[in-house]
């Protein structure tokens, strides 16, 4: 990059395979990007590798916003801090006992491990009651007797979870207290901080995860900041949240468990603001990495926020997430043949390490990509990423034949082709699942691939689930890396009422949303980040009297920075509507009842002109064409032309069968289909008339 201009903005996003990197001039608002080898032993190591690809000097760099696995990792694999759990007496197994539910649904049997094991999680005297009435107060000695047992048996970090916290949060915070006098570092935290709201095992579960990932997190993070101060860097760090949204380091230290499905998220963003911007605002997005294909719906430009998700099998986090959800077929998936004679695809992976068969890095077993490259889809002799000069097709081919042909008594291409089918097939279920399944017609919608394999199937997925097209953005190999320089900062709040609508104090009610209101947009201002304006979301929880679950209601109310007005009128309206679009119709005569009030505060960071991704005008398709190759489709080769995707014009027309390259991803179009350059240079494809 050029040192004339001042600075950049530059966003990283962390894979099991690539780190993606955008880099963004704000100067002249000139757009490069890079992709680099993950280096999963120290993931700084291949982040600052991959700024050094366009960036020499780091002080000309402003900001840098990252979306990190390191947490996600850390929870999957088991490989947090050695944490302490003190408690309530008599709950210290409410991590153990969940929700009585099971790790397989069909059948009695399963086993499951919480992170933190029964001897690491104390009991203490002291009782508030559900009304926030503390019956017993808590002993501040009883709490540090415990924390030096917990130290003697080898605990990093610790955390303070009392039943009913939600309600008074007092025997907690003397605990809190007792707790930094004795405890040799800041890796403490108490639940009534972390999540004051009802539900005991939700509660527990994400204040003890939010503990375990703290000293790998920030450890982390603090390595991180230390390689990129020694290469001259004296800008912000923001790290991107499970929400879509940023936050500064600080928070990410104190608040990791908001870090789980960072990258993912990134992309989603990504995708909605693109989406939206190309005129396309119902798209459903696919990011085909290494190791997973995630899926996430985006109605009307606005993505969909989960109140808690499952990281893994009694692994719950309560904190707002987008849906995203995961399957095992990315790249890297292990195509076998199980013992009744069917072909599987995943949830095991090849990884970065050793990789494909393709890569020759000492794996036997064929891939998803082993199957792409076999079918002429992939180009063996310029794969992306820079990991590789050339990948062995050959080997390839061998691991197929071992591995699927013989066992299913079929040629190679076929069995390659099977491969792709049932990769394609799982795919298309978890399409189905965040729409059909949801209410939502995939017809209505259009497929947004990304990750470095997405757009590669994308024509298969239009086909088989009935989407409308597809929008292959500009740079779909780097979309969650684009997504975090344009990701808002957000903070949100949560805290359980629990009361009926009729007999709340409204003054007691507007109190606690301003309160809140206020609290997030101090985060803001104090993170010392630019932002064009503010937005201040307030959202409730609600249900008729005697339901089991809540609807979300947004409220029509503006924050000036004084008392908001709310009143039991306004609420009552806001219910009734959003529980018509929801249910259908209202129920007559029955109380109603909030749960939780929420509040977001939302900082609106300045967003770059996707116009300026775009190409320059001028350049036939004819000139981008780079040769022709055997692609293997439906059965039979086809010659298929080759092009090198960034150099076409807007407005270019691509028939199939196509593949489309660029150092990011590869982009294949069926027999069948066709593509279209928009003015943002994204490629639209679309069935060809008649087809």
């Amino acid at each position: 990059m050029n040192k004339a201009s001042s600075s950049y903005a530059i966003g990283v996003d962390v894979g099991g395979t690539f780190t993606d990197v955008f880099f963004l001039n704000e100067a002249t608002g000139h757009c490069e990007v890079a992709k680099v080898p993950s280096t999963p032993g120290d993931q700084s190591q291949g982040f600052i590798e991959g700024i050094r690809q366009k960036v020499t000097d780091f002080s000309d760099v402003s900001t840098v916003v990252h979306g990190t696995t390191v947490g996600t990792n850390a929870l999957l694999e088991r490989k947090g801090a050695m944490t302490g759990i003190i408690t309530t007496a008599g709950f210290r197994d409410v991590l153990e006992m969940r929700r009585r539910d099971r790790p397989n649904t069909w059948g009695l049997w399963g086993q499951f491990e919480p992170v933190v094991p029964r001897n690491f999680r104390l009991e203490v005297s002291e009782r508030t009651l559900a009304d926030g009435t503390i019956r017993q107060k808590v002993n501040p000695t009883e709490v540090q007797n415990a924390a030096r047992e917990l130290l003697c048996l080898g605990a990093k970090s610790v955390c303070i979870a009392f039943i009913n916290a939600y309600a008074n949060s007092e025997n907690e915070q003397i605990a809190l207290q007792a707790l930094r006098e004795i405890w040799p570092n800041n890796y403490i935290g108490a639940s009534s901080d972390i999540l004051p709201e009802i539900r005991e095992f939700e509660r527990t579960s994400t204040t003890t995860l939010n503990a375990y990932l703290q000293p790998t997190v920030a450890g982390y993070l603090h390595k991180l900041e230390t390689a990129l101060k020694d290469d001259g860097f004296d800008g912000q760090v923001l790290i991107v949240q499970s929400n879509g949204g940023v936050m500064t380091v600080e928070t990410a230290r104190k608040l990791p468990v908001r870090t789980a499905l960072s990258g993912p998220a990134a992309g989603v963003i990504a995708s909605a603001h693109i989406a939206v911007e190309a005129g396309f605002p119902n798209v459903i997005t696919c990011d085909m990495g290494g190791t997973s294909f995630d899926v996430s719906l985006v109605a009307e430009g606005k993505s969909a926020l989960a109140a808690q998700s499952n990281i893994d099998f009694g692994m719950t986090v309560r904190t707002p997430m987008i849906e995203i959800t995961t399957i095992g077929a990315g790249g890297g998936s292990i195509a076998w043949v199980d013992r009744g004679g069917l072909l599987q695809v995943g949830p095991e992976s090849a990884g970065s390490n050793p990789g494909p068969v393709c890569y020759g890095l000492g794996n036997d077993r064929p891939t998803v990509t082993d199957a792409n490259v076999v079918l002429g889809r992939i180009n063996a002799n310029k794969p992306i990423g820079g990991k590789l000069e050339q990948l062995d097709v050959e080997e390839a081919k061998k691991a197929i034949e071992t591995h699927v042909a013989i066992p299913l008594d079929l040629e190679v291409m076929a069995a390659a082709e099977a491969i792709i089918r049932v990769a394609n097939s799982k795919m298309a279920g978890a399409i189905r699942l965040v729409s059909i399944e949801r209410g939502y017609d995939p017809k209505n919608f259009s497929a947004m691939p990304f990750g470095g394999g997405g757009a590669l199937h994308t024509g298969a997925l239009i086909k088989e689930v009935g989407l409308q097209s597809a929008l292959v953005p500009r740079y779909p190999g780097i979309n969650s890396a684009l997504g975090c320089t344009i990701a808002d900062m957000r903070h949100d709040f949560v805290q359980t009422v629990n009361g009926i609508l009729k007999t709340l104090d409204m003054v007691s009610l507007d109190s606690k949303l301003s309160d809140l209101a206020a609290q997030g947009l101090k985060l803001l201002t104090d993170a010392g980040v630019s932002f064009e304006s503010h937005d201040v979301l307030f959202e409730l929880d609600m249900s008729y009297l005697g339901q089991t679950h809540t609807v979300d209601v947004p409220l029509p109310l503006n924050f000036d920075g004084g008392k908001i007005g709310v009143s039991a009128e306004v609420i009552h309206s806001a219910f009734v509507t959003r529980y018509q679009e929801v249910y259908g119709r209202p129920l007559e005569g029955i109380p109603v009842r909030i749960l939780n009030l929420r509040v977001s505060t939302i900082g609106r960071r300045p967003k770059f002109d996707l116009g300026l991704l775009a190409p320059e005008d001028g350049i036939s398709l004819n000139d981008t064409r780079t040769g022709t190759r055997n692609v293997w489709f439906d059965g039979a080769f086809h010659e298929t032309g080759v092009f090198d995707r960034l150099p076409m014009s807007i407005g270019t027309q691509v028939p199939g069968p196509a593949i489309l390259e660029q150092p990011d991803a590869t982009i294949c179009i069926e027999p069948d289909l066709q593509g279209r350059v928009d003015r943002f240079g994204n490629l639209i494809i679309t069935r060809k008339e008649g087809s």
